[in-house]
């Protein structure tokens, strides 16, 4: 008799049902990229207008960072415990609320804790967001739905930055209290909008809420139109009392569970965010300093993040044609290269902005399909932490990166040595990638990772 998460995983695809679901959270995602994208714009405004020198100005992106890290632990933990709902909805609200008070700071010791505050929410969403669509999509589009979802993010960067290009006109002093206040009231109304969507009945059943769990997948086979079937609810996982301890007790879990699976989860994060968040956060201020004014310096970044949208919709189809590994293994090392490029040819004028557009392209074929593959890596009971650990380790990483970006490397070493750097890294996470994790195309969810992996010669493994 087939279980209530197999009858799930096996329904149609309708965008009534799990469309929705995917567009909610989407939307959600699309937040989350709007605010990083944002950091790189309000860098030069924010340090020209309190004079900071470039060290203290990358402080912008650091505090911002930083609090997604902490959120991405803490909200990955509260979604597994207390379910993806309510974590889903209160990411939002913190998020807004404390971008609408930081647009009213009166100085940047204050900015800069608001912008922590609103990470800390922000965070939370990517893991939630990615637990709740994937435990809702058919398995045999689940890899090309979880990669669909990071179209959101080019869209939400590029939306940012024509956002950021069109208050160029606004007064310099005003402009990024402006920019941080236009993205409020959207985000209020999607957290309004949320509180409409069910629970994750994977979630249900896994926690002992097997009524709840069977209303909510009777009502998806209904209304997809699929045979009705008896199935049976999964024992409920031993319950865990809400405690500070919560966040080193799913840490300890997603290392007991399988230490290659995760030590590749979260070298893969690290390095190819890290290659991103360094363009992103430092790309306006690269082309300011090439002597491109506003206008030009914030639209060569938004074309940097507008060519992802293609990228995201080419990685939707390649990771179910040809598998996650593949994707990831080839895409992510030749980003580095473009960026790397990018900087070489920086004088060259046209040349410069195709690196830029390629590099665009390809980090987007790479990220949705490490968010997918991630994500596919744990089991229910673990998802969302094994996940939100994996982007909050990036999250730190990154968080600090613009920092020795700022004062370090760029400084010392060059631009065109900093994203090589950068790019070699990626290429390490890659190797060990091959060897370190399976494939987890066309397999059930739960059923990833369990069991001792063999490797082969392919380097994936089964």
């Amino acid at each position: 008799m087939k279980s209530g998460e197999s009858v799930v995983q096996a329904l149609p695809w309708k965008w009534n049902v799990q469309g929705r679901i995917f567009i909610i959270g989407g939307l959600g995602y699309m937040f989350d990229a709007w605010d990083v994208v944002l950091n790189g714009f309000l860098t030069p405004l924010v340090g020209d207008y309190w004079d900071l020198d470039l060290g203290t100005r990358s402080l912008v992106a650091t505090a911002n960072l930083i609090g997604m890290a902490i959120g991405a632990v803490v909200w990955g933990s509260i979604a597994d415990k207390m379910g993806r709902k309510k974590a889903f909805s209160v990411t939002m609200l913190i998020f807004a609320l404390f971008s609408v008070i930081g647009a009213f700071s009166v100085n940047f010791e204050m900015f800069i804790l608001f912008r922590f505050l609103a990470g800390f929410g922000l965070g939370g969403c990517i893991p939630v967001d990615y637990a709740l669509v994937s435990e809702f999509s058919p398995r045999r589009l689940r890899g090309r739905i979880l990669a669909a979802m990071d179209v959101w993010w080019p869209i939400g960067g590029t939306i940012c930055g024509v956002v950021a290009t069109l208050l160029v006109p606004v007064e310099a002093d005003t402009r990024w209290r402006a920019m941080l206040i236009f993205m409020v009231l959207p985000a209020l109304l999607l957290f309004w909008v949320r509180r409409g969507i069910p629970e994750s009945p994977i979630y249900l059943a896994r926690t002992g809420q097997a009524d709840k769990a069977r209303a909510v997948i009777d009502d998806m086979v209904a209304r997809t139109g699929a045979e009705p079937e008896v199935y049976t609810i999964s024992d409920p996982a031993p319950a865990e009392k809400m405690s500070w301890r919560i966040a080193i007790t799913q840490l300890r879990d997603v290392w007991r569970f399988n230490p290659r699976i995760t030590a590749t989860a979260w070298a893969l994060f690290i390095t190819i965010m890290l290659l991103y968040y360094a363009a992103l956060s430092w790309m306006p201020s690269i082309l300011r300093e090439q002597g491109h004014g506003d206008t030009a310096a914030f639209a060569g970044t938004t074309l940097m993040t507008g060519v992802g949208i293609v990228g995201v919709l080419t990685s939707a189809w390649l990771c179910e044609a040809y598998g996650r590994k593949w994707v990831i293994g080839l895409s992510g090392p030749l980003a580095g290269l473009a960026v790397a490029l990018f900087a070489a040819t920086l004088n060259a004028g046209t040349i410069s902005l195709v690196f830029l557009c390629i590099f665009g392209f390809l980090i987007q074929l790479t990220i949705p399909v490490l968010y997918a593959y991630v994500s596919e890596l744990y089991p229910t009971e673990i998802r969302a932490s094994g996940f939100g650990w994996a982007s909050a380790v990036s999250r730190v990483a990154t968080g600090f990166a613009p920092l020795l970006f700022g004062t370090l490397l760029w400084p010392v070493v060059g631009l065109t040595a900093t994203f090589a750097i950068a790019g070699v890294l990626v290429l390490a996470a890659v190797c060990w990638m091959i060897v370190g994790s399976p494939e987890t195309k066309g397999r059930e969810l739960d059923d990833i990772g369990v069991e001792p992996e063999t490797p082969v010669a392919d380097g994936v493994t089964s």
